[in-house]
């Protein structure tokens, strides 16, 4: 059996999974922004999603890691984790309830949603590893489509 390249096995291994991510706010979640990846490392693009929910709301930490920052940046507060593989998550704008250098698991409270972000409260979820923005959806979905019946009592046709 062939042997993989080096490359494609870290890949694999580094790349984050759905099952060691969950949603950083309890359900449902509204998605109000996709997110848009930037052409250019400086270029418009919007880097994270947005997610509605009440202000106050507790934002939870979408995977095992480290808090590396906690607080204020220019005039809103987040929280941003790092996790394994170089992965970076954020979130604001929120009233942080860890600090830096804690370890968090999966679903543990970081901090509690404020307003001022969109019209109505939402939270701002962001992901990159190195300088490279990713989707954070991808943290919680395969992206994988499921087509189902419309009555699914009947027995699949064709076949």
């Amino acid at each position: 059996m062939p042997l993989l390249p080096a490359a494609l096995v870290l890949s694999a291994l580094l790349a984050p999974s759905p099952a060691h991510f969950t949603w950083p706010l309890p359900p449902p979640h509204p998605v109000v922004r996709a997110f848009q990846a930037p052409a250019s490392p400086f270029g418009p693009g919007h880097r994270g999603v947005d997610l509605s929910a009440p202000a106050g709301t507790a934002v939870l930490a979408a995977g095992d890691g480290v808090v590396v920052y906690a607080g204020a940046v220019a005039a809103r507060t987040l929280v941003s984790l790092e996790h394994r593989g170089g992965l970076r998550t954020t979130y604001e704008p929120v009233a942080p309830a860890v600090v830096a250098g804690r370890s968090v698991r999966r679903g543990e409270v970081i901090g509690h949603l404020q307003e001022g972000h969109c019209p109505s409260p939402c939270l701002h979820w962001g992901a990159r590893r190195g300088h490279e923005y990713l989707d954070p959806l991808r943290l919680v979905s395969t992206g994988r489509v499921r087509l189902l019946p419309l009555n699914a009592s009947a027995p699949p046709r064709g076949g």
